[in-house]
């Protein structure tokens, strides 16, 4: 555990995970000021108000440089003039991850990867539930780390959804079982449009896990495996894990003959059916696999694994029905924010359908999506800032396009298309922030839509 009391320290950012950071450390005595370039919110205000912590918004004066290091929030780009300013003179930069990783005791279990690490959280979450066995669920799914330390109840595991923006400055943080579930280009705006880069982030998760810890991994990813196999070389490397849907793994869960087969220590069982897992889709079942391998490795016996792959009904705004119109579902599948989440989308369904697309556009290529829409999709109807890169890569390959100004007015639009048996599915393939406050934000007003047709 490092020691802050009396130090001096500067909080970059002064949103959920900035706060949180800055009340924790404020709490263990450091003497904490936190900066942000945009307008904080009065809740926010009030908040550092209440604790005595002193804040500047709109911009960084000199009293925001002086600090002995920095904690950054994850929506602040590491190359953020201040925080730059940090790096070059040889001072820290944490993430909100790290600084309440030094004040945690219990177990961590982190989830990463580029899809269907909130579902993969979420799913932990309902498999300890399931256990009865004592779990916090915090991280990148809305609740912060540091909002969960010194609670009422500090017994348990700590299950984390964890992005490669709070891996980007970690030196302690240390999980117990790490999991990368997949990595495909997304948030590429951040790591100078290095797939690389974006990739060494995310393998930061497994830097300081030992051979008592565990690393569970997509043996179907290249990028990921190979992480794996030159960690597997190694001194003192974390035990690993495999999980496939597509082939027999080393070691791990893996898929034969529609059973879902868990190989451990050189013997096999038998899990479960694949027709029994809960949720839908190709993608669904790698992601229920995962939970599977890391709810074992934590001593959760076989009957509740599978009871809790038979139950769980997935998460908010992740291809979610809202309703059936007139024999047309609407899915809202906010929270696809890049190109492969929408592509795990499309593959989830096998009736025609309105594809609504677009936001901030976050160096897509929407090509990559040609092929599966062309099976499907009959419509396309985009919306915000990246609308007209979507009109010149796909403008032409549905047999309709439509441009919309508001998300309601696609919702419209997505019905006069749609036929009896068919979807509408809000499936973004970009951030929200043209329009929206958050994923979440959209989904919602996506929801108020279909719900007042």
């Amino acid at each position: 555990m490092k020691e802050v009391k009396g130090r001096h320290i500067v909080v970059i950012g002064a949103a959920r995970s900035g706060m949180a950071a800055a009340s924790l450390l404020h709490k263990k005595g450091a003497r904490v000021f936190v900066t942000d370039s945009n307008t904080i919110s009065e809740a926010t205000r009030q908040h550092f108000q209440a604790l005595g912590i002193p804040y500047e918004e709109n911009g960084h004066t000199e009293r925001a440089r002086k600090a002995e290091f920095a904690v950054v929030s994850p929506g602040v780009p590491t190359e953020a003039p201040l925080v730059q300013q940090y790096l070059k003179s040889g001072k820290k930069v944490y993430s909100e991850l790290e600084v309440a990783s030094w004040f945690n005791d219990r177990p961590v279990i982190a989830v990463t990867g580029s899809n269907g690490k909130t579902t993969v959280t979420s799913w932990l979450g309902h498999t300890w539930k399931q256990a009865q066995k004592q779990s916090t669920v915090a991280g990148n799914i809305g609740y912060a780390f540091s909002d969960n330390i010194d609670g009422i109840d500090q017994s348990g595991d700590v299950i984390l959804e964890v992005s490669s923006f709070q891996l980007d400055h970690i030196e302690e943080f240390h999980p117990k079982v790490s999991l990368i579930l997949n990595i495909t280009p997304d948030h590429l705006d951040r790591y100078q449009n290095s797939m690389e880069q974006y990739a060494q982030s995310k393998f930061r998760i497994t830097e300081n896990q030992t051979a008592d810890d565990w690393f569970i991994y997509h043996y179907d990813d290249p990028i990921v495996r190979k992480h794996a196999e030159m960690l597997s070389k190694k001194e003192d490397a974390p035990r690993l894990l495999a999980f496939s849907n597509r082939s027999e793994v080393p070691e791990g869960a893996f898929v034969r003959d529609d059973n879902i087969i868990f190989k451990l220590n050189n013997s096999e069982e038998v899990l479960m059916p694949i027709h029994e897992v809960g949720l839908s889709g190709t993608h669904n079942l790698n992601n229920g696999l995962a939970t599977a391998l890391a709810a074992r490795v934590s001593e959760i016996r076989n009957e509740v694994i599978r009871e809790s792959l038979k139950t769980f009904e997935g998460v908010e705004h992740r291809l979610e029905l809202v309703r059936t119109v007139d024999g047309v579902r609407y899915i809202n599948d906010s929270k696809a924010t890049n190109i492969n989440a929408v592509w795990y989308a499309l593959d989830s369904y096998d009736m025609p359908m309105v594809l609504i697309l677009g936001g901030r556009d976050k160096g897509n290529d929407y090509r990559d999506l040609i092929e599966q829409i062309r099976k499907k999709v009959h419509t396309i109807v985009a919306i915000g800032e990246a609308q007209h890169k979507i009109e010149q890569q796909l403008g032409t390959v549905a047999p309709n396009f439509e441009l919309a100004n508001t998300l309601p007015e696609a919702v419209k639009i997505g019905q006069q298309y749609a036929k009896r048996g068919e979807i509408v599915l809000l499936s973004p393939a970009c951030s929200s922030f043209d329009m929206f406050d958050n994923y979440e934000h959209r989904g919602e007003v996506f929801k108020k839509a279909v719900n007042d047709l």
